[in-house]
């Protein structure tokens, strides 16, 4: 069921002016989740004393012990089927894998046996995990460092896909994924970590202290898996995105002065259809962004599901703007990089349609 994507996620304070940038969210999340719930268990490579590459565990050891947060080998098979012994006997883990070009070597236990186990099990067993990882390019990571493998994940039965854009959204909905009872892949998307992106990357840097979506409420809230964020409200064309790419094609239409009704899908499994087919609906247009290679990316399944469920209210065919069928280049990242030049010219050509 869907929100009022115009109004304020639950447990959001519009007069709170605690602004976090991604990391801090997350961190803040975890130590949340920490301190209410005893089975709460955070582990992964680096993840202990250092606090993870990234920072977004520091302090939890710390705070919780060696028992609750701690690292583990460099076996990223092993930390997920840990997790899922852990799972099946009662524990909610947190396991991090570094960066999403690793997760591969955990592939098989997560679709054979996280995803699986509680209708191997008829509903005995579950395995209430949640795996977090950054994933996503912009940061000349080269092709082992900036895969987006988001859509591997919405392929298999029994896992449910959350990639938050904001820091406000990144709290909420990762409290949301560790209280699930089934499997959750959290993909986080690393370029905007510190700070929204235009992907105008000639121009400076914008803090995320000065955005409205960093405004993150103290304690716990959680935001519901399955339930998308207008953006911004137009009549122009629909545009469904997540992650980085919802910065980039906002920044984009506000450049052109093209009035798109943006949706932050926020989960792409459960996927708010829905507020996808009122927005269609609407606007008679869809455009689909997203970073991954295009064949077979989740672009393909929402446009399929568009044309699908849509099709007589389209006046124009579904449009996508994603990354190329090749390994993710090191020196050329941002041609391959979905950015303003590329969504610029798609968007003048749905509108020409």
């Amino acid at each position: 069921m869907s929100a009022d994507m115009t109004a304020p996620a639950k447990g959001a304070d519009a007069s709170a002016e605690r602004r976090l940038n991604m990391i801090e969210a997350i961190n803040e999340a975890l130590d949340i989740m920490l301190a209410r719930d005893p089975d709460v268990m955070i582990f992964g490579e680096d993840v202990g004393y250092f606090g993870g590459v990234f920072r977004a565990t520091a302090g939890l050891q710390a705070k919780y012990g060696k028992t609750r947060v701690f690292d583990t080998p460099i076996s990223e098979c092993g930390i997920i089927a840990a997790a899922i012994g852990m799972g099946a006997y009662g524990l909610r883990p947190v396991a991090e894998i570094q960066f999403a070009d690793y997760i591969y070597p955990g592939l098989d236990q997560i679709v054979s046996e996280a995803a699986r186990i509680r209708y191997r099990s008829a509903g005995e067993y579950t395995a209430p995990l949640t795996v977090r990882s950054p994933f996503g390019g912009g940061i000349f990571g080269g092709q082992t460092h900036s895969q987006s493998p988001e859509a591997m994940f919405t392929h298999v039965a029994g896992l449910k896909t959350v990639i938050p854009s904001t820091p406000h959204d990144a709290k909420g909905l990762l409290i949301a994924a560790i209280e699930d009872n089934d499997p959750v892949i959290f993909f986080e998307p690393k370029r905007i970590y510190n700070g929204p992106f235009s992907g105008f990357y000639d121009r400076p840097v914008e803090p995320w202290k000065r955005h409205p979506d960093s405004v993150v409420p103290e304690g716990h809230y959680r935001i519901p898996l399955g339930e998308a964020r207008r953006v911004s409200e137009g009549e122009a064309m629909t545009v469904l995105a997540y992650g980085t790419m919802v910065h980039v094609v906002d920044a984009v239409a506000r450049e052109k002065g093209i009035d798109i009704d943006l949706l932050d899908l926020r989960t792409l499994v459960p996927l708010d259809i829905e507020a996808i087919a009122r927005s269609v609906e609407r606007t008679g247009r869809c455009m689909v962004v997203h970073e991954a290679t295009r064949t077979s990316g989740f672009g393909a399944e929402l446009a399929a599901l568009v044309q699908e469920r849509m099709f007589y209210h389209l006046e124009a065919p579904v449009m996508r703007v994603t990354g190329f069928d090749t390994p993710y280049p090191h020196s050329l990242e941002w041609a391959y990089f979905p950015g303003p030049v590329r969504i610029g010219e798609a968007m003048d050509r749905l509108l020409q349609d």
